[in-house]
């Protein structure tokens, strides 16, 4: 079975190359590729393996560009250290989507699964039951505190979470920021992925607050939102235009 590699950490990929050679015999690996950039000029000019193994954050953007570039019918088993790119993984022709240390009874199951789906030419199974291994239930309310008091904050209500001075805060649709005990990278997992997107290190917003979206240079957006009234503009950070129009598209 030859194997393409695409993971910018090198000790992973000799990690995730050993063992796949103890689980699966007769392995091939054809290479290893660290970026969108030569992955997509390697697939262009080379025969498609019989399996690829990706991670999702690769050194010069996210793996989902490789897509948009190249049309890849090859069966994808990715691995990373994250798990909130799942419901995007299973649209791209995903066999199964593995979290970092990869163990080698789960790499396994996923070349078996490989082997049952793909090879007899049947579909894997849903979107739905395969997220449910990775995706946690939303958040309906966040809880803030006020002085000496304590109130819930509806979801559906805050307008983004972001960063300010290292501390996290929520904006509610009526203008009032309250700080919030979670990090960004943790509220990215709480929240509905459909309605709130993670524009940047410091920003995550809801759908329904925004107002314009304006370009904001030949690769980055600004995104005007309702009841903004921080100090910086809210730009979409490069690697993560292309999932935010994906995004704004549903």
């Amino acid at each position: 079975m030859n194997v393409l590699i695409i993971e910018d950490e090198k000790p992973a990929a000799r990690r995730l190359a050993r063992i796949l050679g103890e689980v699966e015999t007769g392995t091939v690996i054809v290479d290893v590729l660290p970026s969108v950039g030569k992955t997509a000029n390697w697939l262009l000019k080379n025969p498609s393996p019989d399996l690829i193994f990706m991670d999702i954050q690769l050194e010069d953007g996210l793996c989902f560009e490789i897509f948009e570039k190249c049309d890849i019918t090859t069966p994808v088993i990715f691995t990373t250290a994250y798990d909130e790119y799942t419901l995007r993984a299973f649209k791209v022709n995903s066999v199964d989507y593995l979290l970092k240390p990869v163990g080698k009874d789960e790499l396994k199951q996923a070349i078996d699964k490989f082997r049952k789906f793909h090879a007899s030419g049947m579909q894997p199974p849903g979107i739905e039951s395969l997220m449910s291994r990775f995706m946690p239930n939303t958040k309906e309310r966040f809880l803030v505190k006020i002085g000496e008091h304590y109130k819930s904050v509806t979801t559906a209500d805050i307008v983004c979470f972001y960063i300010r001075e290292r501390c996290n805060f929520l904006l509610t649709g009526q203008g009032k920021s309250y700080p919030v005990d979670y990090s960004l990278d943790k509220i990215e997992q709480l929240v509905d992925p459909k309605q709130y997107y993670r524009l940047n290190r410091n920003a995550i917003i809801n759908y329904n607050a925004i107002k314009d979206v304006v370009a904001y240079s030949s690769s980055r957006l600004k995104v005007i939102l309702a009841g903004w009234n921080g100090e910086d503009d809210l730009i979409v950070s490069r690697e993560r235009v292309a999932g935010f129009k994906e995004w704004m598209d549903r």
